[in-house]
């Protein structure tokens, strides 16, 4: 039988985990990713160093390698040029127009609000277009506000203002994070619910098979935009949990999803209608996919791969459960430029630690986080109960602490 191969874009240290998956279930993997020190290329059969956003050049190269899948996983802006690349060589695909779609904040919000979906006033102008005439367009808008990239993930980019002031500086903020050069204001969402609702779904022949929404934590004294955690179970009762789980079948049966892991970020307002942030085309960052695999007891990283090239995934027709206890990940992150030395965990928690990806090694530059993409490494927890979860958020920042030389 011929070997199936898959591509990756993108050779991250995130994405590693896909990489070897798919080794292990016997693929030829072919990696492209234009950073000289990714470090998929040493693990794949076949590197190229070129641009996940080439779609030519990611088309000639699988039409020359003669894939048969392509995979962006945990990666927002190579999730398009997949769909593209997969839908003219005739691969598994959700639909380009969708992907592309849910990857821009502008076409995403015309999207809700045209479908029927609760929706934020909300607009979109270049970073060059004149302040007042910003200001004109959005002079009805109820503060707070949101301004953002309308092509970035991880929060890059965000900032909330309660009053005018500070708008300009969130614009250059904003377009620093900016590729396609569309910015968005927006009306900030009052939450009735306390939390963000992260996670992930995964999604076989239309449907959602394994529903893993979380409580986001964020840290709301330095990074309130930026999550910095996902806890597992949520804090939703039955009603709203029904409420959620409804109307995520409906915006992927609206868009025509047709497979693979979807990340979610989704507000509940004060009458519990849900709002979506986010729905991202490929499998959450920040290893979430490696916490709900812990938390339900599969795979879902070696799912992701056999989705994408039409195999499907072991689990879907078996009966899908959380395992007992409390399944948690927390960002590693500092709020100080400088060297790293290394991470100090309190005696307390260690116990319930099994997992711990730290990215950096003594000597290595540490940067002040404002956005995903600075994160210092992932720890996994698993608490017994609620309590001894909600004990570490409380206390993040004295429990766990990186220490720069």
């Amino acid at each position: 039988m011929t070997q199936k191969k898959i591509m990756f874009l993108g050779g991250s240290a995130q994405q590693l985990v896909a990489i070897r998956a798919a080794k292990d279930l016997g693929y030829y993997t072919v990696v492209c990713d234009y950073l000289p020190d990714n470090p998929g290329q040493y693990v794949a059969d076949k590197f190229y160093g070129v641009s996940t956003t080439d779609v030519e050049s990611v088309y000639e190269i699988a039409k020359t390698e003669q894939v048969n899948g392509i995979l962006a996983y945990a990666s927002d802006p190579a999730a398009f040029p997949a769909a593209i690349v997969a839908e003219r060589l005739g691969l598994p695909t959700n639909p380009a127009k969708s992907v592309e779609v849910l990857g821009l904040k502008y076409p995403w919000r015309k999207f809700l609000h045209d479908n029927g979906f609760a929706c934020p006033k909300f607009f979109s102008f270049s970073p060059q277009t004149p302040i007042g005439e910003v200001k004109e367009n959005v002079k009805d808008f109820t503060f707070p506000v949101v301004v953002k990239p309308t092509d970035s993930s991880g929060s890059k980019g965000v900032t909330r203002l309660d009053v005018w002031d500070g708008f300009e500086k969130a614009i250059r903020w904003a377009d620093e994070y900016s590729r396609n050069k569309v910015l968005l204001v927006e009306e900030f969402i009052q939450r009735g619910y306390p939390h963000v609702i992260g996670g992930d779904i995964f999604v076989w022949d239309g449907k959602i098979v394994l529903y893993g929404e979380m409580d986001c934590l964020r840290d709301t004294l330095r990074s309130p935009l930026i999550p910095i955690g996902k806890k597992k179970p949520s804090g939703l009762n039955k009603k709203q949990e029904e409420i959620v789980h409804r109307e995520l079948q409906r915006i992927i049966t609206a868009l025509g999803i047709c497979f693979g892991e979807m990340n979610i970020e989704i507000l509940l307002d004060k009458d519990d209608n849900v709002h979506f942030l986010e729905l991202g085309p490929r499998a959450g960052g920040n290893m979430i996919p490696l916490q709900l695999s812990d938390a339900f007891g599969v795979d879902l990283v070696k799912a992701n791969v056999q989705a994408a090239i039409g195999v499907k995934p072991d689990f879907v027709d078996k009966p899908v459960a959380s395992l007992p206890g409390c399944y948690m990940h927390y960002v590693l992150h500092g709020y100080e430029t400088g060297a790293f030395e290394s991470i100090e965990i309190d005696e307390h928690i260690k116990n319930f630690i099994y997992r711990k990806v730290v990215y950096k090694k003594p000597g290595d530059k540490v940067e002040v986080f404002d956005g995903a993409g600075k994160a210092l490494g992932i720890v996994f927890f698993h608490f017994d109960t609620v309590d001894e979860m909600e004990y570490f958020c409380e206390n993040h920042n004295s429990l766990i602490k990186v220490n720069l030389q």
